[in-house]
């Protein structure tokens, strides 16, 4: 399959690359997000020496380093026997690196586990050696929490050398589209619900394939790649990974506030909110805010939501019928799946739809803030707004075969009344989003009112 996208991030590589000092980036994110990928991406066609750290003792990945040197170098007695310590590499490096070149260490973690001093190891070799020739080094981790603490934070020995960093993240819908060209609109929905942005969960699924064969050779049967894969992130980022599962799953069954997490798990209140920090920081969870409260961070309206798509699809499926599966009830779970999953895609349709609304900005106006609005048991799924112009859109979105009628358009301008945002009267806008579309009166209120309509992903011109 092609390489798609990344082209901001290639950019910026790109640029760095033109520069004539040393330079050291730090390139992280999730597993199987592409970083890789986007590496080699970069590096072709560029000299460059490409290692990847493994989950092996210190020496066994010196000698697997030295092998990499030593074959771009064409010294053979180097790719034999080896440095005998990181300090004879860096040397190395210095005395031979006379042009531009690139070096990646993949998977730096697994050098930090495998002795705790590596990072302040390379912050030596980087003062006293590498800084001063015209390296490019790629530091690289899937491990956010090791390559935060041990690289980016403020007490890391490497905090203030590096000259870039790039966090990768999962792919927009609108991106992970390009993984499936000619399947119509609904069927990429489905497919992302699942996947989400992931292009490597993405490339696994198989557009000649029904969802339903997707699911059971992707994700439901033991072996499969995907079955376990939740398990493997979280075991890889957490020492005690239990509560974490709990307080996940708990989210997951729409147990959304603080309150209610306690309750579904039975953890305290002080050591919840530690963890719930630590989902956040690993973004397995976001805090949503309703987008129009002046003071996020005070807010009492916050609730949790599972930040990941999988995520979202492992809890509530996989994990709750482990059992089933195990016993080979494949079938029996699927059926379970398929009774409530189009909420899940009704509930990825909002995201899609904040996304195109974004998009289409032009047909309303400079967006500064998009988001969800909520108070006690009124909700509004679309609301962006910029204050300074003095403009904000009203955004309904309805995933159901039923057309979409003046009654649904009428109640979204009744909720819009109870919105506070700002002093002094407003420009109002207002959008519909419907799968099944929308009923003839609609229509002709529509052009009447100027109301913005989109059918799926396509905007109807009226």
């Amino acid at each position: 399959m092609k390489f798609i996208d990344r082209e901001r991030e290639l950019s910026a590589l790109e640029k760095f690359w033109k520069g004539k000092e040393a330079q050291l980036i730090v390139i992280y994110g999730k597993r199987r997000i592409g970083k890789t990928e986007l590496i080699k991406r970069f590096i072709k066609g560029k000299p460059h020496i490409y290692s990847l750290a493994q989950r092996i003792n210190e020496y066994e990945n010196i000698k697997l380093l030295s092998e990499a040197v030593g074959n771009f170098f064409d010294e053979e007695i180097l790719m034999r026997k080896g440095f005998e310590n990181w300090r004879w590499f860096f040397e190395y490096l210095k005395k031979h690196a006379g042009k531009r070149l690139i070096l990646v260490i993949d998977e730096f973690p697994y050098l930090a586990e495998a002795n705790k001093g590596a990072s302040s190891i390379f912050q030596a070799g980087w003062d006293e050696y590498l800084r001063d020739i015209p390296i490019f080094l790629i530091l690289c981790g899937s491990s956010i929490t090791m390559m935060e603490e041990k690289v980016l934070s403020y007490k890391a020995p490497l905090y203030g050398r590096r000259t870039g960093q790039i966090f990768l993240k999962p792919f927009s819908f609108s991106i992970a589209r390009k993984f499936y060209p000619r399947l119509p609109f609904e069927s990429c929905l489905e497919f992302y619900s699942i996947a989400g942005g992931n292009p490597s969960y993405l490339k696994r699924f198989n557009p000649k394939l029904s969802l339903d064969a997707n699911i059971k050779e992707n994700i439901l049967q033991p072996e499969a790649f995907l079955h376990n894969e939740v398990e493997f992130i979280l075991r890889e980022e957490l020492r005690e990974p239990r509560n974490y599962f709990a307080i996940l799953k708990s989210i997951a069954l729409s147990k959304n506030k603080v309150g209610e997490i306690v309750n579904e798990t039975g953890l305290e209140k002080g050591i919840l909110h530690k963890y719930l920090f630590i989902l956040e920081d690993l973004h397995a969870i976001q805090k949503e805010i309703p987008v129009t409260e002046r003071n996020p961070l005070k807010s009492r309206k916050g609730i949790y939501k599972l930040q990941d798509q999988f995520f979202r699809f492992w809890f509530g499926y996989i994990l709750p019928n482990k059992g089933n599966i195990e016993e080979g009830k494949i079938d029996h779970v699927l059926r379970k799946i398929k009774r409530d999953f189009n909420l899940l895609v009704a509930e990825n349709y909002e995201q899609v739809a904040r996304e195109l609304v974004k998009s289409y900005e032009r047909e309303f106006f400079p967006i500064g803030k998009i988001g969800r609005w909520w108070d006690r048991n009124e909700e509004i799924d679309i609301v962006a707004f910029n204050e300074e112009d003095n403009k904000v859109l009203f955004g309904e979105v309805k995933w159901s075969n039923k057309p979409v009628g003046v009654n649904i358009y009428e109640d979204l301008k009744r909720k819009a009344q109870r919105v506070e945002l700002g002093k002094g009267k407003k420009s109002e806008y207002f959008c519909l989003f419907s799968k099944g579309g929308f009923t003839k009166d609609m229509r002709q209120l529509a052009k009447k009112e100027k109301v913005i309509l989109f059918r799926k992903d396509k905007l109807i011109r009226i």
